[in-house]
């Protein structure tokens, strides 16, 4: 196991942006979880996508319409994953423990795991980003390499070509395979998993029970192998893709910075935990509201690291006072205009990360 240790002795930075955002909600009257915003996306991506979810199970369909319903619920999926499940998992959907439990399992509705997530995602991730060795997010080795101290292999070449098919099947890999090589490990990668619970063994397995029961059996049953088939191939490419760029756009791109922690010794981060979080995370298509709509402000992916326990409805807000307060201590505020910019940069990243590194000689 790695052990990564930051440089906070003098961490002005994030004490003094603390004291505006606090300023902000403060004097804005303001709750730091969601309001009407957030429940009314809620109660509309749910709604549409049971109805899309009915369709697909109880109605002989035509092929090409089986492949549009399936793409479009993959994609409301991946929403209510960024909207719902995200903030209620953060703890900050609402002010009640009650509620963000309830709707942080709105992940195990569409396969995943709620208790595992928020080990990989709100533990490691957020503490860690973009440090090779500790973020599991970017352990995609050997079929992608997605940053330059990991090893290369000779398919790495052509890896800005596969990848997007990857990313395609990223939801269906996880789902069927990740969360059960993690849950019988007992490791996120290389760090050990928390403790889990009676409660939590019985919630993963009873909720991956009904993942194949409404997402495989029931649907088999109704319409046949053929048409389900076609309708949960659909379904994951959506909601993968979905997944992977949104997440990918936000630490995997030019504008980026890693750091290599190898396993067993301790790396000292020359930064305060909050510069590392700048350092390391990418804002992308700010000013568009249906982007940010759909994204749950993970567009807004650098106030989402330095306040994780903010909902995304304030991040538009928030970023005036987190950009102001970068300028004013001169540190970097990665933000890439457009998601074409940003899906650009990425691709170029991965681009250049599969070339054969040059081995120079010792002198």
């Amino acid at each position: 196991m790695s052990k990564v240790v930051f440089n906070n002795k003098n961490a002005v930075f994030f004490q003094s942006l603390k004291m505006a955002v606090d300023g902000y909600f403060k004097e804005s009257d303001l709750k730091k979880t969601g309001n009407w915003a957030l429940y009314s996306k809620t109660i509309i991506l749910i709604v549409v996508s049971t109805a899309l979810y009915l369709t697909a199970i109880c109605f002989s369909l035509p092929v090409l319409t089986t492949i549009l319903i399936g793409c479009v619920l993959g994609f409301l999926c991946a929403c209510i994953g960024f909207n719902v499940m995200h903030d209620a998992n953060h703890g900050s959907y609402s002010s009640k423990n009650w509620v963000n439990n309830t709707l942080g399992l709105t992940l195990n509705a569409l396969g995943g795991n709620s208790f595992i997530w928020r080990h990989k995602h709100n533990i490691i991730h957020h503490t860690y980003p973009n440090v090779d060795g500790v973020d599991d997010d970017i352990a995609k080795t050997p079929f992608i390499r997605m940053c330059s101290s990991q090893q290369w292999v000779p398919m790495h070449r052509v890896q800005h070509i596969y990848t997007p098919l990857l990313y395609a099947i990223s939801s269906m890999i996880w789902i069927l395979f990740q969360d059960f090589e993690k849950y019988f490990k007992r490791k996120v990668h290389n760090t050990e998993l928390q403790k889990m619970k009676t409660s939590d063994h019985v919630v993963f397995w009873i909720s991956k029970i009904l993942y194949l029961f409404f997402y495989i059996a029931l649907p088999i049953y109704l319409t046949g192998w053929e048409q389900w088939l076609v309708f949960f191939i659909s379904l994951h490419i959506g909601q993968g893709f979905t997944l992977a760029i949104v997440f990918q756009l936000a630490h995997v791109v030019e504008e980026t910075e890693f750091t290599f922690a190898p396993v067993n010794e301790t790396t000292l981060i020359e930064n305060e935990w909050a510069i590392h979080q700048l350092k390391t995370t990418s804002n992308f298509s700010p000013n568009s509201k249906l982007i940010t709509w759909f994204a749950g402000g993970l567009n807004y992916q650098v106030e989402h690291h330095l306040f994780p326990r903010i909902s995304h409805i304030h991040y538009p807000a928030l970023s005036k006072i987190v950009k102001g307060k970068c300028e004013e201590f001169n540190v970097p505020y990665n933000c890439i205009p457009s998601f074409n910019g940003a899906i650009q940069s990425h691709f170029r990243f991965i681009k250049s990360l599969g070339k054969k590194p040059v081995m120079h000689a010792a002198i």
